[in-house]
């Protein structure tokens, strides 16, 4: 039984890294797509923004 106990542990390790290394590649892809405040104001004319309203 300790043996698959410690093989487990290691299956678990071995996820947690994976994870790890998953989640810091999303976060490099988010933050190179990421569109800056400023870009994304400007998208919008006024004009239309107010037409809206």
């Amino acid at each position: 039984m300790s043996d698959n106990t410690a093989g487990d542990g290691a299956g678990e390790r071995t996820q947690a890294a994976e994870q790890e290394a998953a989640k810091r590649r999303i976060l490099e892809q988010a933050e190179a797509e990421r569109i800056p405040v400023e870009e994304t104001t400007r998208a919008v004319p006024d004009r239309r923004w107010r037409r809206d309203r």
